[in-house]
């Protein structure tokens, strides 16, 4: 068990999908005293969304840690978080059913999760994602997550394996660049693979920027699935 002999254990954990559904994989750091990434693990997930990934993701971070030993939380998914500290009571009330009547999504995930915090003393904070000097264990898991996502296999201290690259929030891009001062293509002339739709998101996504979007707001396809429609265009050029 991780954070035996320590008063708290601080640690982050996350999830990323590659399309949303897509290539998916999680992951969670835990820190030393002095709030440095020490030991961390990550995983692949085959294909799956991103609600998967950040659910599994804390799962794993809850089973790995001392139930005896407090834990601080840090995570950049509202929907995760939500989930187990707003959402969840209520869930459990209804027999694992929304106010809709409708049954819990990732319930299997979300019923493991509530028999883990049972009885533990745990703090979830919520840290925004790819900010400059941001939360390092959180951007810590995020390239971890990032990295099982796209190499789907596992990683972490215990297997010797080396820090997690930089994720790759933009993705490489073989078409040709506009030269200065060309004019953008507009809505009717784009690539017939690139789509020009607007739609308006159902669900909290992130966008490639590392931007989230909240549900209601519009998105439009880009090369890694969904985002903002100015990112569709600047990942285009």
């Amino acid at each position: 068990m991780i954070g035996a002999m320590r008063e708290r254990v601080v640690a982050a954990c996350d999830g990323a999908s590659k399309g949303n559904p897509g290539p998916a994989g999680w992951a969670w750091v835990v820190a030393d005293v002095s709030e440095i990434p020490a030991r961390w693990e990550a995983g692949p997930l085959g294909k799956a969304t991103n609600n998967v990934a950040e659910l599994t993701a804390l799962e794993r971070l809850l089973a790995a840690t001392d139930p005896d030993v407090p834990l601080e939380i840090r995570m950049d998914s509202q929907y995760a978080m939500k989930a187990v500290t707003t959402w969840l009571p209520g869930w459990k009330r209804n027999g694992w059913k929304t106010s809709a009547g409708k049954p819990v999504a990732n319930q299997d995930l979300v019923v493991r999760i509530d028999e883990l915090l049972d009885g533990r003393s745990v703090e979830f904070r919520y840290v925004p994602a790819h900010q400059v000097d941001g939360d390092k264990l959180n951007d810590f898991a995020d390239r971890a997550a990032s990295q099982a996502a796209i190499v789907q296999e596992a990683a972490g201290s215990g297997l010797g394996s080396p820090e997690p690259p930089p994720a790759p929030d933009t993705p490489a891009s073989s078409a040709p660049r506009r030269k200065p001062g060309a004019s953008r293509p507009r809505g009717g002339s784009a690539p017939a693979t690139k789509s020009a739709r607007t739609i308006k998101a159902k669900f909290p996504g992130r966008c490639l920027c590392g931007r989230g979007y909240a549900a209601g707001e519009p998105i439009a396809k880009n090369a890694q699935g969904w985002g903002h429609p100015e990112c569709r265009t600047e990942a285009a050029g």
